[in-house]
């Protein structure tokens, strides 16, 4: 820097100028390009004006580039997790575990085994007729498949499963969710039967996430009606206090007139230009 005025438009000007006395043996790698393309006359970049309303034409009047404007993606299964989810809004409510192992799980799931395929054990020994053990067959299936989970984005798979096999939209919706109503009653049964046992043989469950949360809502109720209450009556007594006054203060003055007229008329007696003179207070008696 010191004493060289090295602004952005005159840096070409000033090293011509150091070239040209030799205050420079060379001239810069930087020199040509440069000169070639100088930089601009203002260091501030200006901002882009766009207009807020949808829709509106640029300033130019050109149409706007859709070059950076983000695709709208469109997969087969959004429009059949809208149909699940809006038939069963309280299947949102439901807590989900989103950890993965290697964040490739879902490739490894096989949708084409049905969802209610855990309550279908085939009996001991049984042979089809290629020969197979199904009890053998329904255990290495379980054992591939145990950690998928049964929720509604397992009937969403299932029926876009069904659907590429050749069913309609309706018979694949159909089949997926009476698999999933299936195996959604029979947990539920067994969670039941096995709390009903539990009690049975004295235990003792504590309460539920919706008991505590009635129990602090309660709480937080009877706090505000207190507040409410003593809010209440310090706007009473706000209100109450809010008179002008008038009936008091006329109140005040009638009774000071009241005892200053009775004042004077005790003094009044003993006052020398009355026609009642000056009563006399002691001193000797008068004799005729």
């Amino acid at each position: 820097m010191g004493r060289y005025n090295l602004a952005p438009q005159r840096v070409h000007t000033y090293a011509s100028q150091l070239i040209q006395n030799k205050r420079l043996p060379s001239p810069p790698p930087w020199y040509n390009a440069i000169g070639s393309i100088p930089p601009s006359e203002r260091l501030v970049r200006p901002p882009l004006q766009r207009s807020q309303i949808p829709g509106a034409k640029t300033p130019g009047g050109r149409k706007k580039s859709r070059l950076f404007k983000p695709l709208q993606l469109h997969y087969q299964e959004d429009s059949l997790r809208w149909e699940y989810f809006n038939d069963h809004p309280w299947e949102l409510a439901r807590p989900r575990v989103v950890l993965e192992n290697d964040g490739r799980d879902q490739e490894k799931l096989d949708w084409s085994v049905p969802l209610d395929h855990a309550l279908e054990r085939p009996r001991s020994g049984e042979v089809s007729e290629e020969g197979v053990k199904l009890d053998d067959e329904w255990d290495r299936i379980r054992q591939r498949q145990a950690g998928r989970p049964i929720n509604g984005e397992a009937v969403v798979q299932r029926q876009a499963y069904l659907m590429s096999r050749g069913l309609s939209n309706a018979a694949a919706y159909d089949a997926a969710r009476k698999e999933f109503y299936r195996f959604r009653h029979s947990r539920e049964t067994e969670t039941r039967v096995a709390k009903e046992e539990a009690l049975a043989t004295g235990a003792f469950f504590g309460p539920g996430p919706l008991d505590i949360g009635m129990k602090l809502e309660d709480q937080q109720y009877e706090a505000w009606k207190a507040w409410a209450a003593k809010e209440i009556t310090a706007l009473k007594q706000l209100q109450g206090s809010a008179y002008t006054g008038n009936e008091n203060e006329e109140g005040g003055v009638g009774a000071l007139e009241d005892s200053t007229q009775e004042d004077l008329r005790e003094v009044s007696e003993s006052i020398p230009a009355s026609r009642a003179g000056l009563e006399a207070r002691g001193g000797a008696a008068v004799h005729p």
